[in-house]
């Protein structure tokens, strides 16, 4: 009889590795029924889509506030599905604040319990420890010293490396283009409080050098008629779905913090992360975050790596005058510390995480 597993990825983020995870669970049987919350890159891996993940993807307590009936709504669907349809195990990848529910409701019933991609506990909001033991069985880590973290407080947990450096590699010979590369976030918040900041940048950056152009990679079409005019107005090029053939050729990146920042790493491209939430949101997050950095480059690194223009710092001026200085320096130590970080993280993450989930399942 086939093998079900139930899956559930919540972001953007969480698509992309979600569809690798599906991929390398297929590869290693063929035969195994994978369904639930995906996006489209899931969808094409050969999973099931019973629930499309752009209904969940939200960021920030005054965004999430708003869609909180229908989030509330969806994931009891889903919890009163997977009790009637009782898969071997259910797998939440990413979003922990909507995953974690489920998996304690169906830990409880008896179901395995696996949550793929940690949430930065070790960063903030610590106490959430607690739940992450009462709601999963096995958490799969992305990076090393996250491990270290779940073992002082007795919760199962393996580092498999990070899908993403299987998939991104350091650039070679990079020759410059002159160009900079705007990537303002997969989130509708995102790229309309960050975008015209960074457009303003880049006419600040275009009378200091004229010969630098510059381009603006949208995660989406559900942003482009907001969008457009503004990059008009700024003469700035715009697109749909393609940063990742971009980001190789660019010089220089101007990203909304997140997953983007450790790609962009990966492939060894330089930077400048800028991140702004609405301030009620700040208001709290700045109160809880427990960690010198927010991008993960630097996190990883322990170091400055990359600037982190965050809140106030986000201003078209601040932008400006950093991205000028990477672009006018000598990035070669950068590159070979983004090379340290492609190798600790290339471990075949996907395949592993197959191979452990599999041997869960056989416990």
């Amino acid at each position: 009889m086939a093998l079900k597993i139930a899956i559930s990825a919540a972001e953007t983020s969480g698509d992309l590795i979600g569809a690798k995870l599906v991929a390398a669970l297929k590869a290693q049987d063929d035969t195994v029924q994978i369904q639930g919350l995906a996006g489209e890159k899931m969808l094409a891996a050969g999973c099931v889509q019973l629930w499309d993940q752009r209904q969940v993807n939200v960021m920030g307590v005054s965004e999430v506030l708003k869609k909180l009936p229908a989030l509330l709504r969806l994931r009891k669907r889903m919890i009163a599905y997977f009790s009637a349809d009782v898969p071997d195990v259910f797998i939440g990848v990413d979003g922990p604040d909507f995953n974690f529910v489920i998996e304690k409701k169906l830990k409880r019933q008896g179901i395995k319990t696996v949550h793929f991609i940690s949430p930065s506990v070790w960063a903030w909001r610590q106490g959430r420890i607690k739940k992450i033991k009462k709601s999963t069985d096995l958490v799969l880590c992305l990076f090393p010293f996250e491990v270290d973290f779940y073992q002082k407080h007795g919760q199962r947990a393996v580092f498999v490396g990070h899908p993403l450096a299987e998939m991104l590699h350091p650039r070679s010979n990079h020759q410059s283009t002159k160009t900079v590369l705007l990537m303002p976030g997969s989130r509708t918040s995102e790229v309309t409080r960050l975008l015209p900041e960074l457009l303003a940048a880049t006419e600040i950056m275009a009378k200091q050098d004229p010969q630098l152009t510059f381009h603006v990679a949208l995660a989406n079409e559900e942003l482009l008629a907001w969008a457009k005019p503004l990059s008009d107005a700024a003469k700035v090029s715009i697109s749909t779905g393609d940063a990742h053939q971009r980001m190789p050729q660019a010089d220089l990146v101007l990203v909304a913090s997140g997953t983007a920042a450790l790609e962009l790493a990966l492939i060894g491209v330089p930077m400048v992360v800028v991140y702004k939430l609405s301030a009620f949101s700040y208001f709290i997050v700045s109160r809880l975050v427990k960690i010198k950095w927010v991008s993960l480059p630097n996190i990883i690194a322990n170091k400055s790596l990359v600037p982190e223009l965050i809140q106030k710092d986000a201003k078209g001026e601040n932008i400006a005058k950093h991205a000028l200085e990477i672009l006018n320096g000598d990035s070669q130590n950068l590159a070979t510390e983004f090379k340290k970080i492609h190798q600790q993280l290339h471990l075949n993450a996907s395949t592993e995480s197959a191979r452990l989930i599999y041997e869960f399942i056989n416990e």
